[in-house]
């Protein structure tokens, strides 16, 4: 009895104080979710990290459950605020994201449900920001969009074996914020903005993902100013 009450005194501290307990699923300690029933987290410790964990999520019957975890990695230059971003600093923009569609070199996992594009020769991603095509797919390469300022896709057979868009600077793109950040395979180390998993954790995100569950992404560190829980 005497245990049962004061783990109730314990938690009522923590309402009390607005915090929530440390077994609270990190998706339930969010601001922001983005209003579906399935969320990927990537986590950093902080801001100088190149490494962190990704987690799926999914929410049925109001509670969050996680469906996989793997190890992840982000940007040779760290993380920062995606608001904040500048393109070409190697760094990953942290927020909450949606997930526009998917590609890669090698075919869609048996399964996949997201919208998945082919890369083929003709296949890049424009980032010239003087081209009308910023930070889009672009299959051929548009005249005004300069092949030194963007991603030939199939020259990364490792990296986008199988990748999602991760919809940063991409609805409404900004120039000069960044272009071409994906959620994509390891390849040998750090990436230069995106976040990346092993190749088995790839393919097991690309077989969950709804696209009729409205998933997204939240990026950010476990504390400080771009720290997970603020969006």
């Amino acid at each position: 009895m005497r245990r049962r009450l004061v783990t109730a005194l314990v938690s009522a501290s923590f309402c009390a104080l607005g915090l929530a307990p440390a077994d609270t699923p990190l998706p339930a300690r969010l601001a922001d979710t983005g209003g579906g029933t399935q969320l990927i987290t990537a986590e950093a410790p902080d801001n100088g990290s190149t490494t962190g964990t990704l987690t799926w999520w999914d929410r049925r019957h109001g509670h969050w459950t996680a469906a996989g975890t793997a190890p992840a990695r982000f940007g040779s230059g760290g993380l920062v605020a995606g608001n904040e971003r500048q393109q070409g600093t190697n760094t990953t923009p942290t927020g909450l994201y949606d997930l526009p569609f998917g590609f890669g070199i090698e075919a869609a996992p048996a399964g996949t449900r997201v919208k998945y594009r082919p890369v083929a020769e003709s296949s890049w991603w424009c980032q010239d920001n003087d081209s009308h095509a910023y930070n889009r797919w672009a299959d051929p390469l548009p005249a005004d969009c300069r092949a030194s300022e963007s991603e030939h896709l199939v020259t990364y057979p490792s990296q986008y074996a199988h990748a999602l868009v991760i919809g940063f600077n991409y609805h409404r793109p900004v120039r000069g914020r960044g272009a071409g950040i994906f959620l994509h395979v390891n390849g040998k180390a750090a990436t230069a903005g995106c976040v990346s998993v092993p190749p088995e954790a790839m393919t097991q995100i690309l077989r969950w993902t709804d696209p009729a569950r409205h998933p997204h992404i939240a990026i950010g560190t476990t504390g400080g100013a771009t720290s997970i829980t603020r969006y």
